[in-house]
């Protein structure tokens, strides 16, 4: 993965870990840990995607 979806991860990793604290705000019974990899994941898919060979690339 290129160093600046790596970045972008990180950041809504984290983001997303202080935002969703109370069970309450995630969905389901996701843990918190869950919540907060799916949304750096859909983050970095908003700006990047794999090739056909499964190398990351900026849309």
């Amino acid at each position: 993965m290129p160093e600046h979806a790596k970045e972008i991860y990180l950041k809504a990793f984290n983001n997303a870990w202080d935002q969703y604290k109370e069970p309450k705000e995630r969905r389901g019974n996701e843990s918190r840990e869950q919540t907060s990899h799916k949304v750096a994941w859909a983050a970095v898919k908003n700006e990047y995607k794999k090739d056909s060979s499964g190398k990351w690339e900026k849309k």
